[in-house]
């Protein structure tokens, strides 16, 4: 089957020439860039030059794999898939625990990791499929957080992070939830915050009154909460 894209460039784009590498190195920075400048806009770990160089390194890698199966017949894709384990690798390291016991970059990490792969459609000369998975993966990047945050503030389950001034406000908190017709599903001392002086906690929340299903969101929840006077902090974790 001949790419759809590359029939109407020519058939200097399916064959592995000096035009058709420059064309798909070229395509793979140029792609990367505008992933990347959208992780940095957003101060996220893995910006404009890490999205360049995986991608760039992932099409090289392909060019170099079609060039050695082409020449010994062996069909084997070995370096590709060195590549693509490598940057599963590094994409894990990036992954951060926060002292609220929140994941970070796990959308960056799962990005970067699909800009591998994209970078390998690129390499193979697959600019359909690319094109295709690049416009799928932008907006993934850049339109749907807005759409999901929609979506979990209206949920009937979520997480709060909370710091009470005395472990003795406990009691009072879970009997506070039980009044606004929630329900607490589980507890978790946080240890991180073992000598601040604090009682930290990571709970767990079911909305389990049909009152509050229908009116009231997790922003309102914790911002009646916010007003107890024991609470020293409490905030939603978004995983």
């Amino acid at each position: 089957m001949i790419d759809p894209i590359a029939k109407i460039l020519g058939e200097w784009s399916q064959n592995l020439n000096g035009w058709s590498v420059l064309f798909r190195i070229s395509l793979s920075v140029i792609l990367s860039a505008i992933i990347g400048c959208e992780r940095s806009s957003k101060r996220h770990s893995a910006g404009l030059r890490t999205f360049i160089l995986v991608s760039l390194a992932m099409t090289v890698t392909m060019l170099l794999d079609k060039h050695l199966t082409a020449n010994t017949q062996s069909g084997l894709f070995i370096l590709s898939c060195a590549g693509i384990i490598g940057v599963a690798v590094i994409s894990v390291h990036s992954l951060l625990v926060s002292s609220r016991s929140q994941i970070r970059g796990l959308t960056t990490a799962v990005g970067l990791w699909t800009c591998a792969i994209i970078g390998l459609t690129i390499g193979a000369g697959y600019y359909t499929i690319t094109l295709i998975s690049f416009t799928v993966l932008l907006c993934c990047l850049a339109f749907f957080p807005s759409l999901e945050r929609y979506l979990k503030n209206r949920s009937n389950h979520f997480e709060i992070h909370l710091e009470l001034k005395n472990s003795s406000y406990l009691q009072n908190f879970v009997s506070t939830i039980r009044r606004l017709g929630l329900k607490i599903d589980d507890i978790e001392a946080n240890p991180a915050y073992a000598n601040s002086g604090l009682s930290v906690y990571s709970i767990a929340i079911s909305i389990s009154s049909q009152e509050l299903k229908k009116y009231k969101t997790h922003t309102e929840i914790i911002e009646a909460l916010r007003s107890l006077e024991y609470i020293y902090h409490i905030e939603e974790m978004w995983l």
